[in-house]
């Protein structure tokens, strides 16, 4: 049960009611995030830009992103982003293998990208040498969006976590979203 009660978008702030409708899900994290709604419009455009408008590739961007829920005890984000994984090209046993930490199988590209996942959440800085090896697959571009999605989803894991929101089934809307958006 979530520490702190869910808003009600009808008895929200104008600004963020109308941010909160035009979301592609009625999500408890954003209910959530009613509470605070100068933070919530900053918060959607920024999530809309790291989802919609990189220039890296949604599906490593998506498996970055479950790596991350599954390093921060997420499951609530694991559950919404696994759809949309798929949505983007991810293979089944590609989100299998990022959950149990299981580079190996993976590709070369996705293993860097888990790595460098893995990286940047236990230690905050990369490795110099997983740092040249993404300088040598990625543009200077995607390896800033890379940190940035990682950093974002970070912060919504720990918004999640603390806060106890309330898991819900995946929202097919959002998957169909990026599915159209992305990929």
């Amino acid at each position: 049960m979530a520490r702190l009660p869910y808003l009600d978008p009808a008895s929200a702030e104008e600004k963020a009611r109308k941010i909160y409708e035009d979301l592609p899900a009625p999500l408890n994290i954003f209910r959530m995030m009613l509470h605070s709604p100068t933070n919530m419009r900053s918060l959607a455009r920024f999530g809309a830009a790291v989802l919609g408008r990189q220039k890296l590739d949604p599906r490593l961007r998506e498996l970055a992103i479950l790596r991350v829920a599954t390093l921060s005890k997420a499951d609530y984000e694991w559950t919404q982003h696994v759809p949309i994984a798929i949505a983007c090209g991810a293979k089944e046993s590609e989100i299998s293998a990022v959950r149990k930490g299981d580079l190996d199988s993976l590709d070369p590209e996705v293993r860097l990208v888990i790595r460098f996942t893995d990286e940047c959440v236990h230690d905050v800085k990369v490795s110099s040498g997983t740092f040249e090896e993404a300088k040598a697959s990625f543009s200077s571009q995607e390896i800033v969006e890379l940190v940035l999605a990682i950093g974002f989803y970070m912060m919504i894991a720990r918004v999640l976590e603390t806060l106890e929101v309330d898991a819900e089934p995946a929202a097919p809307e959002m998957a169909a979203s990026f599915r159209r958006t992305s990929g």
